[in-house]
């Protein structure tokens, strides 16, 4: 065989074994893109996303779209010509698999977490979306998930208001913790609490809870690197009660990074006019009950999304606007927000087609 021939076969053959290489071979990568866009004025599967009732609502036009991004399965192993491809694609982006699925963390955890983050941050929407319409919304810390195996398991349980820890009233989640550590490990601690049930009933029946208990739970060391901490092995939440009832109706979306777009959903619907003067606009974000707008994972696919949608103005929190200005889609203009006040600012001034002013990313 002449020697020019068997450097070009031999060379076929060597791409032909990376091919497969690249195809079979799994590389450590997980991939983004952009994910569904929802109106939350609007309906999805059916049936409006925000049902309201107990309380006058009024008719909203325009779009304010929650945003998502799309993640490969946490059982999917990517291989490397498909990982090529991501870094390639403009719209897509290749992430190390760690940063979707901790080592350690199964699909049906994550999964739960991020239901979990997505309840809380509809919970949060009311209340801030409330609070600026200064409807009065009952608050109230409680035990939001027990570690198994911990000293708190049996002793305590989810859904537990916390009314004092070794008689010190418990005002916010924060405290209890901050209470718990003052402690060595080894020693006993005492919770004041309302059981689960009993709130429940109070709830039902209206009435102010009148049980309580008091419940001593014998710390134990955390495992955190460093100086040990004593904990009970709980995590603690906020719950509230509304004076009327707000549905958030929207399956198959995790995580809390749609809190922003939920109350100015909800804060259109019980205000007369159009909170966006039939514009369309996006975005994201997490809130806190006091309306505090946080940054989330992902801007990039989701100002990509919302643009491919028709959104023209997309609320970007204000810790993602570097990220989101690096490349933003042609004709969206992103919005820094930092507070729903901002958000609610910002779409006052497009509602009077005053956009020179506007607080955009980048400026």
């Amino acid at each position: 065989m002449p020697r020019r021939t068997a450097t070009m076969l031999a060379s076929t053959l060597m791409l032909i074994a990376l091919l497969c290489a690249g195809v079979f071979i799994p590389v450590p990568y997980a991939e983004m893109s952009p994910g569904p866009t929802v109106n939350t004025l609007g309906d999805h599967d059916g049936e409006p996303v925000l049902q309201i009732s107990g309380r006058k609502t009024y008719a909203a036009t325009g779009h304010l779209n929650m945003t998502t991004v799309r993640v490969t399965s946490a059982d999917y192993r990517m291989n490397l010509v498909e990982a090529v491809y991501g870094w390639l694609a403009h719209d897509n982006k290749v992430v190390p698999r760690e940063t979707l699925y901790p080592a350690g963390k199964t699909e049906e955890q994550s999964t739960q977490e991020n239901a979990e983050e997505f309840s809380q941050s509809q919970e949060s929407a009311k209340v801030a979306a409330l609070k600026e319409l200064d409807v009065p919304v009952k608050s109230w810390v409680i035990v939001s998930t027990v570690v198994k195996g911990s000293p708190a398991e049996g002793k305590l349980h989810a859904g537990d208001v916390i009314k004092a820890v070794d008689g010190t009233t418990v005002k916010e989640p924060a405290d209890v913790a901050k209470l718990v550590t003052r402690h060595k490990p080894g020693q006993d601690v005492r919770f004041t609490i309302v059981p689960a049930k009993e709130q429940a009933a109070a709830e039902k029946e209206k009435r102010t809870p009148t049980k309580t208990q008091d419940i001593t739970i014998t710390t134990t060391s955390s495992d955190d690197d460093g100086e040990k901490r004593a904990i009970v092995g709980i995590s603690a939440g906020t719950d509230h009660t509304f004076p009327f009832t707000v549905d958030i109706k929207l399956a198959d979306v995790g995580g809390p990074s749609a809190g922003l777009m939920f109350a100015l959903g909800i804060y259109d619907k019980l205000t007369p006019g159009h909170l966006t003067g039939g514009k369309f606009v996006a975005g994201t974000g997490t809130i806190d009950d006091a309306g505090k707008v946080g940054p989330i994972g992902g801007i990039e696919m989701k100002t990509v999304g919302a643009r491919a949608k028709g959104a023209q103005y997309f609320l970007t929190p204000a810790d993602n606007c570097a990220a989101a200005a690096k490349d933003t889609p042609e004709g969206l203009t992103l919005i820094k927000v930092d507070t729903i006040q901002d958000a609610l600012g910002a779409l006052k001034d497009l509602r009077g087609g005053d956009t020179a002013d506007l607080p955009k990313c980048g400026k």
